[in-house]
């Protein structure tokens, strides 16, 4: 059974119930290079007066060196233990000279940038879309519902009890009670679908955000386009 602890963690502090739903989707692209996206990083650090060693990383990138291997050998930044991968990251979350950098850089190319903590070649693996936690009305949801074709295409969750569920029962759900995340967590990632809509319910909405939270958490381990997670309160649209 999921602990009180795992709960409170997918929890803002003071944050109070809400029957409103909510909605997991792809941002808008704007006029800033990559906005609305996340791009997959690694990169090397060396310190501010090594310019000499960066140019050496340099002609080494150029001759065919991979920029993991040498940032295992010559990074000072902690993440040399993983090959300087910093895994996904979005924007607000660097500091601005690495940040321009990182979404300024095309695909793949090594690129010099100088921050506070020294010189950084950065490498651009990839991008994908970046996903934000948006409202959505429970009207909206229920129209949804009223086509055929929404139940079959729709990735659909209710996370109540199954005593609740009796009570108020939605065609096309997948019945997965919060209390046994234990069991189903585990396993949910391989068949969890983030090419799809998803929809997760529960009675007063409390419950359906922590497992919208931690599912938000593992579509950050994988390249996801168009994806869109809803929370729903049961009692508003039944």
């Amino acid at each position: 059974p999921i602990s009180a602890a795992w709960g409170s963690a997918m929890r803002p502090a003071g944050e109070q119930p809400r029957p409103s739903t909510r909605v997991l989707c792809t941002a808008a692209s704007g006029s800033v290079p990559r906005e609305g996206k996340e791009v997959l990083v690694q990169h090397l650090l060396v310190g501010e007066k090594d310019a000499r060693l960066l140019v050496d990383l340099e002609k080494s990138i150029a001759s065919g060196a991979d920029l993991s291997d040498l940032a295992v050998e010559h990074s000072l930044c902690p993440s040399k233990e993983d090959g300087g991968m910093l895994g996904w990251v979005r924007r607000g979350q660097m500091v601005p000279e690495f940040e321009e950098a990182a979404f300024s850089a095309p695909l793949n190319k090594v690129v010099r940038c100088k921050t506070k903590f020294g010189w950084h070649l950065v490498q651009v693996l990839s991008e994908r879309d970046q996903c934000l936690l948006q409202d959505i009305q429970p009207e909206e949801l229920h129209a949804k519902m009223q086509d055929p074709s929404f139940i079959e295409e729709a990735q659909l969750i209710d996370v109540r009890e199954p005593d609740e569920v009796e009570r108020a029962f939605l065609p096309g759900f997948k019945v997965l009670p919060l209390r046994q995340f234990g069991t189903w967590g585990p396993v949910m990632t391989d068949e969890f679908n983030p090419q799809k809509d998803t929809y997760v319910l529960c009675h007063h909405g409390m419950r359906s955000m922590q497992v919208a939270k931690w599912l938000q958490s593992q579509v950050t381990e994988a390249p996801t386009e168009n994806f869109r997670l809803l929370t729903s309160a049961c009692r508003v649209i039944v």
